[in-house]
């Protein structure tokens, strides 16, 4: 297994359309995060990254969204590095990581980050490309050789699950789509063959989205049952009675 560290900063998207079959995949991801959104309730919601700029969640009834990227263009509200979030600890209800992880240099740095910033309960909406798939394969065959997507970080959805766990998130729903060879755009499966193929190897999908919950244990202070008296003892003093006769002269 690689390590999650990259000396050398991965090439980085600066739209869906750099991706062979992007509108798809944009489309694929919008259409489960919007149904995972529905779930999120609070004040603050951001959306991590270029990709994740250009997907709309339409169903969250979080109105104030916020789109940081690292450049800025035409979705731009925050511009930043997803490595170093400008956000106070505690004040972000939910998150949106669209393959953010794919084309990060440290995906353990981004993600401590946004631990660092969500709330207690918030919510992490995360995508990414499968190792296992089809498209994991091409990724080490010689097609379409310049594309963004062959600097993209695969890391499988176990891996990512685990750091999330390891950060005490629970991981509430996972979801494989796109059962597609995505560097041959034009070869995209047909719907009803993705939704058999979804039932029965759902493992071998190009694309997975993640939600997972913030889980904060309260701590709480257990009292004893019992209590040891301790014996009372004078340090330094003599505890002995001495009588004293008094004795009359005539």
């Amino acid at each position: 297994m690689k390590l999650a560290y990259r000396a050398r900063v991965p090439r980085y998207p600066e739209s869906w359309s750099q991706l062979p079959a992007g509108e798809a995949i944009c489309r694929a991801i919008q259409g489960v995060s919007n149904t995972y959104a529905k779930r999120i309730f609070g004040y603050h919601f951001v959306k991590l990254g270029t990709l994740s700029a250009q997907i709309s969640l339409s169903k969250c009834s979080i109105t104030h969204q916020v789109n940081q990227t690292p450049v800025l263009n035409e979705h731009t509200h925050v511009i930043g590095e997803s490595s170093a979030l400008p956000y106070v600890e505690n004040s972000i209800d939910g998150f949106l990581l669209a393959n953010e992880l794919d084309f990060c240099q440290d995906p353990h740095q981004v993600l401590r980050e946004v631990d660092r910033c969500i709330n207690q309960d918030g919510y992490i909406i995360l995508s990414g490309f499968n190792p296992f798939s089809l498209t994991g394969i091409g990724k080490y065959l010689p097609l379409k050789r310049g594309n963004v997507l062959h600097d993209a970080r695969f890391f499988s959805s176990a891996r990512v699950k685990d750091w999330l766990q390891l950060l005490g998130y629970e991981i509430i729903e996972t979801r494989h789509i796109l059962f597609s060879m995505l560097f041959m755009k034009n070869r995209i499966v047909p719907r009803p063959w993705q939704l058999r193929i979804s039932r029965y190897v759902p493992w071998c999908s190009s694309v997975y989205v993640i939600l997972a919950r913030k889980r904060v244990v309260p701590m709480t202070t257990i009292k004893p049952k019992w209590k040891l008296k301790p014996n009372f003892s004078a340090v330094g003093a003599s505890m002995q009675v001495k009588s004293h006769h008094v004795v009359k002269h005539k």
